[in-house]
């Protein structure tokens, strides 16, 4: 299970799918920061971060090989 936190309207974002879509990450869910003052105040300088099941994260930019090498 993958979740990428994102904003709407974020042309960064939009690319992060895009890599993720490539790197055929399974399980991938969105999570919206703009509705969430919680999250908003974690990520909302940082969108898109990447977080996997076991809490690690990945910081935008990424590439697919960096997604890759970021799983195993």
């Amino acid at each position: 299970m993958f979740t990428l936190f994102q904003r709407d309207d974020c042309h960064l974002c939009d690319q992060a799918l895009a890599v993720l879509a490539q790197a055929q990450v399974p399980g991938l869910e969105s999570v919206f920061v703009d509705d969430d003052a919680a999250l908003e105040a974690r990520y909302g300088l940082r969108v898109p971060v990447l977080r996997d099941a076991q809490g690690r994260e990945l910081d935008w930019p990424f590439d697919v090989a960096a997604v890759d090498a970021w799983r195993r």
